[in-house]
């Protein structure tokens, strides 16, 4: 049976429809019609389409042929005496072929969220390996010290303030000041916001954009063709833009792991230049210290000195010396009041740069002179494979060696095409009465696909230098770890040595002061001469000097043997993005 359908002029938002009636058995159908038009009294076929339609159950009937309708511009082309059905479609209208666009676009939606929730072309990551000791060096050598020993999970001073350990109050105000007021600390600090900023960058390729673009113009056609088309109009439009790109092959996927570990490495950086300043500053104080430990040293020297050219001098003026002794006494004492006011130089070089690592400016800051009387500490160990762990630098050069991992990713994604969804929707009008209301409407939706056919090798070079990259990344975290293991080595080789260089020049040094008592005893009773007695205090005096630098470089060692160790950080520090 065939079906016809007359439209009349629709309504603001329904057409009428008239099908025979009998042609459909539900209330909602696909209906294919053959459409006409009231067009100058009478129906004009267009073409056949296929619609969705709500069946109204309303008949309408022409016994004489007159149509389906009282109000019907002309006869329609139809016989008489048949009976039809008015359906009618609502804003809902689409064709089949409207329908199938739209589905088609659901689904490729759909795909494109599911594979971009898999997808990623970066290389499998594996932690480079590096020959990690099964023990340190120096712990099988005969004579180690007590004080060192493995690391002990609840030893409170491996968790952050590891300074407190050496039990200088001073020290602890100065490092509780440097952490606030350091500004290398502060500028890796803003390092961090910068890169977790970056991060949040990457992380939002993943929402859609959208955009308004309202703009008012006014424009003239041109009537330069021999045409009188020079018509000056007015548009006004209103339009919302958004776009999209799936993550189908996981470029934004691989761009937000490069910076996640980018951010990573960036907190594990500002992690190693806070050790690095809370060691150079223990460092710059304990040297501080030894100055301020040798000032009182040539003080008291000097003053010894100072006597014994006097007792010189009175036995000179007795007849009981000559002046060639006055004038060996009064050289040794003027050289050692010049090597006394010379190391006010260092301190004050010291004190300057504690200064500075604390955030004040060296004229407004002074420490009191105080001698050296810390003692090194106990300090954990660990494993050595531990020490992977308890590095920020190590840390940071491995969270680099991810990112160039990762980077490989972007680079392999630009071999596949690129998917975008875009829509456009607002209001546009010839017409500022009419710009806003309801029939103005635009829209337009559809998807998009970019895919290069020829770059020349560009994307394959891409890909190789990304992976030259890697390994470079590779190679400096392996140099990394072997010169941690080295400071490591090294720190505990000078403490062990210090440890024995002390014992001994301790025992140099009560040599030294027995053959000084003993010079003294002999020229006061008139058998040796006084250049016996100036050999035996310069002697002293250079014994007392060196066990005074021994301790020092000894808690210095320390100091570098903890920041070789981590300072108590570890990798469960370091943020997850």
């Amino acid at each position: 049976m065939e079906t016809r359908a007359l439209r009349k002029k629709p309504a603001a938002s329904k057409i009428p429809l008239l099908f025979k009636e009998g042609k459909f058995a539900t209330s909602r159908k696909w209906c294919e019609a053959t459409l006409f038009r009231s067009e100058r009294g009478g129906y004009q076929r267009t073409a056949k389409r296929t619609f969705f339609v709500e069946l109204t159950n309303r008949p309408v009937c022409s016994d004489k042929g007159t149509g389906p309708s009282s109000d019907a511009a002309a006869t329609p082309p139809w016989k008489g005496g048949e009976c039809y059905t008015q359906h009618t479609i609502t804003s809902r209208v689409m064709s089949k072929s409207d329908f199938l666009c739209k589905a088609l676009l659901s689904v490729t939606l759909a795909v494109c969220l599911c594979i971009s929730a898999a997808c990623s072309l970066s290389p499998k990551y594996t932690r480079p390996s590096v020959p990690v000791p099964n023990a340190y060096k120096e712990l099988g050598t005969p004579g180690i010290d007590p004080n060192w020993k493995p690391a002990d999970p609840g030893d409170e001073r491996s968790h952050g303030k590891w300074w407190e350990a050496f039990d200088d109050r001073k020290l602890s105000e100065l490092e509780n000041k440097l952490n606030i007021s350091n500004q290398n600390i502060a500028a890796a600090a803003a390092n961090v916001q910068a890169a977790r900023s970056i991060l949040r960058e990457a992380r939002a390729q993943y929402a859609p954009t959208l955009s308004a673009v309202p703009a008012i113009a006014n424009s003239r056609l041109s009537s330069a063709y021999g045409q009188t088309i020079g018509v000056t109009y007015s548009t006004f439009s209103l339009p919302f833009e958004a776009s999209w790109e799936p993550d189908v092959f996981g470029r934004v996927r691989s761009t937000v792991a490069v910076n996640t570990f980018a951010a990573q490495a960036s907190a594990a950086d500002l992690e190693s230049v806070r050790l690095s300043a809370q060691a150079e500053l223990a460092t710059d104080y304990f040297e501080l210290r030894l100055q301020d430990s040798l000032k009182q040293l040539l003080d008291s020297t000097v003053a010894a000195y100072k006597e014994s050219f006097e007792i010189t001098r009175s036995r000179y003026l007795a007849g009981l010396e000559s002046d060639e002794a006055v004038a060996q006494a009064e050289a040794q004492w003027k050289g050692a009041q010049a090597q006394d006011t010379n190391l006010g130089v260092l301190r004050t070089q010291q004190e300057h740069a504690i200064a500075v690592l604390t955030g004040e400016t060296p004229s407004s800051f002074s420490i009191a002179p105080q001698e050296l009387n810390a003692n090194p500490p106990s300090i954990p160990l660990g494993i050595p494979s531990q020490l992977l762990e308890r590095r920020p630098d190590i840390a940071a050069a491995e969270r680099t060696v991810e990112q160039a991992n990762a980077q490989i990713g972007i680079a392999q994604s630009a071999f596949f095409p690129v998917f975008a969804l875009t829509g456009t929707a607002g209001l546009q009008s010839l017409s500022f009465a009419s710009w806003l209301n309801w029939p103005s409407r635009v829209w337009s939706v559809g998807p998009s696909l970019a895919e290069t056919i020829f770059d020349g090798g560009l994307r394959r070079a891409t890909v190789q230098q990304y992976k030259a990259s890697y390994d470079s990344t590779v190679a400096n975290y392996r140099q990394t770890v072997l010169t941690a293991f080295q400071q490591v080595e090294d720190n505990l080789s000078a403490l062990r040595v210090l440890t024995e260089v002390i014992e001994q020049q301790d025992a140099a040094t009560a040599a030294a002061a027995r053959s000084l008592e003993e010079a003294v005893s002999r020229y006061t009773a008139g058998i040796d001469p006084y250049l016996n007695v100036i050999t035996a205090q310069t002697v002293l005096l250079n014994g007392q000097e060196a066990a005074v630098n021994f301790r020092a470089q000894q808690i210095v060692a320390s100091v570098q043997l903890v920041k070789a160790l981590g300072g108590g950080w570890n990798t469960a520090r370091l943020p997850a993005e």
